[in-house]
């Protein structure tokens, strides 16, 4: 599918970024990028260590450099860190580079998918769940903010969501395109 522009996920820690990311970019015929997959890769080492050796803002920084590289790429699908939106200049960046898509879901949900990862940093902070609310409470809005499309992935199959992303971003794409 030729002329959607890149694709960038924003949401939450277990809103589905990665799972529908890479069905998105099969579909679309796209490489995909995980934002926090590739700074793993690039330093040999998981979120989670980064995060006890540097600290969150030294895993922000390397978050922000790899944004900038990921979102340079054209015609790419990219799945973003859950706190990518925190850096007014990350934001800036996602939205300058292509249609960004909020993946929106609920911290019930949340709570569910994301029980039994370890990898998370911020859900061995205290109760996870209310971690997962402060969270919400103070990202949501800039989830919204950045991006240019909400798609609620509660309760809804991958490839449901897959097929609304790329309804709704045809019909931005072209929006006299009557059948998108």
């Amino acid at each position: 599918m030729q002329g959607l522009p890149t694709i960038i996920l924003v949401g939450p820690m277990g809103a589905g970024k990665s799972t529908i990311g890479r069905l998105l970019a099969a579909e679309l015929q796209r490489e995909f990028f995980d934002s926090d997959h590739e700074i793993e890769a690039r330093c040999g080492a998981n979120i989670a260590w980064i995060f006890d050796v540097e600290g969150e803002a030294g895993f922000r920084d390397r978050e922000t450099a790899m944004l900038r590289e990921l979102a340079s790429l054209d015609a790419v699908v990219l799945a973003t860190g859950g706190g990518a939106v925190m850096r007014e200049d990350n934001r800036q960046a996602l939205r300058e580079r292509g249609t960004v898509v909020y993946l929106a879901t609920s911290v019930e949900q949340q709570i569910r998918r994301t029980a039994r990862d370890r990898n998370r940093p911020l859900l061995r902070q205290g109760n996870p769940e209310q971690v997962l609310r402060d969270l919400f409470a103070k990202r949501d809005p800039l989830y919204r903010a950045t991006a240019d499309l909400v798609v609620r992935t509660d309760r809804r199959g991958p490839r449901a969501v897959v097929n609304e992303i790329i309804r709704r971003t045809k019909r931005l794409s072209d929006p006299l395109d009557l059948k998108a």
